[in-house]
């Protein structure tokens, strides 16, 4: 956890440095504005821990403030950051292409001043995009054909919803839209793949009434996320549980005789000493044998000793990336898999990663938008 705040403060801290020298190269302010300039910039770098600590005092109010501005400051200066590097390699270059074969190319190097506005204007523009992508929650569908399904129940529908981050700015209507989806989906079953919520969870237990009034035919499942463990592993467990779901921790069960449905912690628990570790291969191997298998696994990793014993694994995590560029890292990282959508792996099984109902961080997305994920399991012969 150390390791993880000192890299994402320095990161952080580099990336405001950074602007820093961008924006005093283009703009030569005085001392006095170089000053109040470094101040804010300090209180942005720290902000996630202010609202932090504010969210322990109860100081809600002031929490939603800092938590509007502290993470839309950082999703802007992460667009600026990613276009202002690109235009400062457009500008190395045309300066080398320059230096060896010894021609004057000076007229193609943007100035100081327009490789500081045009980074600036194109954060600002897709930020204002982005506030409102975050918002508009899609519906995305997956139909698997499969004999396990049988065929006087015909087709089962689940509905999953993963990486909601219910707290300071993922509520109100944000938290609406996706009930609505969730229920004009009508599930048989309802999935919670992980970060049901997000920081400090106190004063949420009318969202736990209003997820809790949501009642499949089959049931409601979940899982721990990364952000169980950071809010507080006890009052997670006890968020969700009043919200109507049975949280699987290294455990499965079969569902009304139809399907089976198994889920695991997320091992962000062993940071905290709370990571109830199993092989997946031991739990999938105590379901019955020939009923539909789901394994419910917040990061979209896949143990290769648990194919075959599964069907589908629903994950999420990832939320591909939330805002391009950054979506580009994620694909990396998960490019033994996915980082979202379907993958189809070896004996028929698969493996789904939503892209997220809600917003980490900044209530931005770019070329990520939020989904509400509906699978629907069709009975087909052998």
């Amino acid at each position: 956890m150390y390791l993880f705040l000192t890299t994402f403060f320095l990161l952080y801290g580099g990336m405001h440095l950074y602007a820093f020298l961008k924006t005093r190269s283009a703009l030569a302010f005085s001392t006095n504005t170089g000053i109040y300039l470094i101040l804010f910039m300090t209180v942005m770098v720290f902000s996630p821990f202010i609202i932090r600590f504010s969210e322990r005092l109860e100081l809600n109010f002031f929490a939603r403030f800092m938590s509007y501005i502290g993470y839309t400051w950082m999703g802007v200066l992460f667009l600026f950051f990613s276009a202002s590097v690109c235009m400062d390699i457009y500008r190395l270059v045309i300066y080398l292409a320059g230096f060896i074969s010894h021609n004057n190319f000076s007229s193609l190097i943007p100035s100081a001043r327009l490789s500081f506005y045009f980074p600036l204007m194109l954060s600002l523009i897709i930020g204002i995009y982005g506030y409102f992508e975050a918002l508009d929650i899609r519906t995305e569908k997956v139909e698997i054909k499969t004999s396990k399904i049988p065929e006087e129940i015909g087709r089962l529908r689940i509905v999953q919803i993963s990486d909601v981050h219910l707290g300071l700015i993922v509520r109100g209507e944000r938290f609406e839209r996706i009930l609505k989806e969730v229920k004009e989906a009508n599930p048989d079953i309802l999935i919670s793949t992980g970060d049901l919520v997000d920081g400090q969870i106190d004063g949420l237990s009318e969202f736990a009434g209003l997820l809790k009034e949501i009642n499949p035919k089959y049931g409601k499942f979940a899982i721990t996320g990364n952000h169980e463990f950071y809010a507080g592993l006890g009052q997670t467990l006890d968020f969700t549980e009043k919200a109507g779901f049975k949280i699987f921790r290294g455990e499965g069960t079969t569902v009304a005789g139809l399907i089976n449905v198994a889920g695991v912690d997320d091992p962000q628990g062993k940071t905290y000493g709370l990571y109830k570790g199993v092989s997946e291969r031991e739990l999938l191997s105590k379901l019955p044998i020939g009923k539909f298998t789901l394994l419910l696994k917040h990061r979209p990793e896949v143990d290769k000793e648990s194919i075959g014993l599964f069907d589908l694994q629903l994950s999420g995590h990832a939320h591909k990336g939330q805002i391009f560029p950054f979506s580009l890292l994620t694909w990396l990282y998960y490019r033994h898999t996915i980082h979202a959508g379907e993958l189809r792996l070896v004996d028929d099984s698969y493996l789904y990663v939503s892209r997220g109902a809600g917003t980490w961080g900044p209530p931005i997305r770019f070329l990520s938008p939020p989904e509400v994920t509906i699978i629907e399991l069709i009975h087909e012969g052998d």
